[in-house]
């Protein structure tokens, strides 16, 4: 009986062992799988803040890039405008200084026309005087010396009309030209316009004048002789008078 109770009791401790044993385990267990789950915890969340930390460097350099790109994007729009205002520039300076060199040229042209007609002029009044009075001395001197010195002064009026038709020409030439510039020249500013139309209003005037002294007809006029102390023969016909305009200076009596 004893040892039954013996071994009873020994089964009862044995099995308080196991029981033992068995809470234990569970217990190493149960701290394991905290333990466990505490480490992928803390392996979680440093992941996540490094995955955080990651994406934070990675948009803080996606920022950092797009605001570069922007800057450079700015100031290629900015060079781009800066180089278009320099380019206008430029061509607003060439352009003023094509105008202001066409503006020295017309009007060097037309010094040049008017120097060209008054000279015109002045040979034609110092040839026409010449005319006359060589007309004159050739009447006092005689028939033959008057046909010569008629000849002569025919001569030098023919050249006195190409003279006159050389300034006309020229004149014209400068005229058709100011039209030409004034037609062509569209973007010229108002008072550079009125300049030129002044121009070529003066241009018209000095070839109208040119062309007073082209194209008139000789005048046929009888050689009158001079007054003569000695009475003229009575077979010989009165000089007829003279069909001359009164201050035509082209006109040789």
């Amino acid at each position: 009986m004893a040892e039954k109770n013996e071994s009873s009791v020994l089964f009862s401790l044995q099995e308080l062992m196991n029981l033992e044993e068995e809470r234990i385990h569970e217990e190493e267990s149960e701290r394991a799988a905290r333990e466990q789950a505490e480490r992928e915890r803390q392996e979680a969340e440093a992941r996540a803040k490094r995955e955080a930390e990651e994406r934070r460097i990675q948009e803080e350099e996606e920022r950092r890039r797009q605001e570069e790109l922007r800057k450079r994007e700015e100031e290629a729009r900015l060079e781009a405008i800066k180089q278009a205002e320099i380019a206008k520039a430029q061509q607003e300076a060439e352009h003023r200084a094509r105008m202001e060199a066409l503006a020295r040229q017309q009007e060097h042209e037309q010094r040049l026309a008017a120097l060209q007609a008054d000279q015109g002029k002045k040979k034609l009044k110092m040839a026409v005087g010449a005319a006359v009075a060589v007309l004159l001395v050739g009447a006092v001197g005689g028939g033959v010396a008057f046909k010569n010195a008629q000849e002569k002064a025919e001569k030098e009026k023919a050249l006195l009309m190409a003279e006159a038709e050389r300034v006309k020409s020229e004149a014209d030439a400068q005229v058709r030209k100011l039209e030409e510039t004034l037609k062509n020249n569209e973007s010229m500013s108002e008072a550079q316009r009125l300049a030129l139309e002044k121009d070529l209003e003066e241009a018209r005037k000095k070839a109208a004048e040119a062309a007073k002294y082209v194209g008139k007809p000789a005048t046929a006029s009888s050689p009158s002789r001079s007054s003569s102390p000695r009475p003229a023969p009575a077979s010989k016909p009165a000089p007829s008078r003279s069909a001359c305009a009164p201050g035509d200076p082209l006109c040789v009596d």
